[in-house]
């Protein structure tokens, strides 16, 4: 459950491999992960193709209905990395070679003897405005223009820039979470957790099903900013359960 008084987020994954099956999308589960721990509350998450008319569609709604808009994955060297224009698109922002992005890379690939060709010079562009997100992995940098963080889709890059942007936002108070394993069926604990849902309205109560060698149980999970009201919680659902 989210507080009114942490900014939210969502998050944007682009790219026909995600959406074919080819790749598993790891960066959402991180970005969330990273979010919940800086105060920061990812309420919706897209994945869109390589399309331009959808990714600035995407773009534009969920920078106009959110505080911060992640993206990963399209800003590569190739000709179907078109994340960039599509930003600046949705932005209204001219495109072109940025004489900062450019002398990054031109460092990077001196450094290991490689051409900084026109295909590796594409991930130089940057809309006008943006402010560059620092990618200590292979030198090639994101990019923040308005609320839209513009980050690599290759995890370990995504991973680098999300640890860069992340100091430089504001927070609220970091998610906090219990949990409570218990061998009943979901039937037979509904009505305790509806009625402690109802107590707590401020506490989120997650109740998530499994079985284990012949034998049905549930996790059950409560989550909240606040630390003593999570804690009540959770020993009154314990105490309730118990009987």
């Amino acid at each position: 459950m989210s507080t009114q008084s942490n900014p939210t987020a969502a998050m944007l994954v682009i790219g026909d491999e995600i959406l074919s099956g080819r790749t598993r999308d790891a960066n959402m589960h991180y970005l969330a992960g990273e979010l919940a721990k800086h105060g920061i509350d990812l309420k919706e998450v897209r994945i869109v193709s390589d399309d331009e008319a959808a990714i600035v569609t995407a773009v534009q709604a969920l920078s106009g209905a959110y505080d911060h808009v992640f993206t990963s994955g399209g800003i590569g060297p190739t000709h179907d990395d078109i994340t960039a224009d599509c930003i600046a698109k949705a932005f209204a922002a001219h495109l072109g070679v940025r004489d900062d992005a450019r002398a990054i890379l031109q460092a990077h690939y001196d450094t290991q003897g490689i051409e900084l060709n026109e295909a590796r010079l594409r991930m130089a562009r940057i809309p006008d405005g943006a402010a560059l997100i620092d990618n200590p992995v292979s030198a090639a940098p994101g990019f923040t223009i308005g609320n839209v963080h513009v980050m690599a889709g290759v995890p370990m890059i995504f991973q680098a820039m999300v640890a860069s942007v992340m100091p430089t936002l504001t927070g609220g108070q970091p998610m906090l979470s219990q949990t409570l394993r218990v061998f009943r069926g979901e039937g037979e604990i509904a009505g305790p957790l509806r009625s402690l849902a109802e107590a707590y309205a401020d506490l989120s109560v997650g109740c998530y099903p499994f079985q284990k060698d012949g034998a049905f149980g549930a996790n059950i999970v409560i989550r909240g900013t606040d630390g003593a009201r999570v804690d009540a919680a959770m020993t009154e659902l314990a105490k309730e359960l118990e009987q």
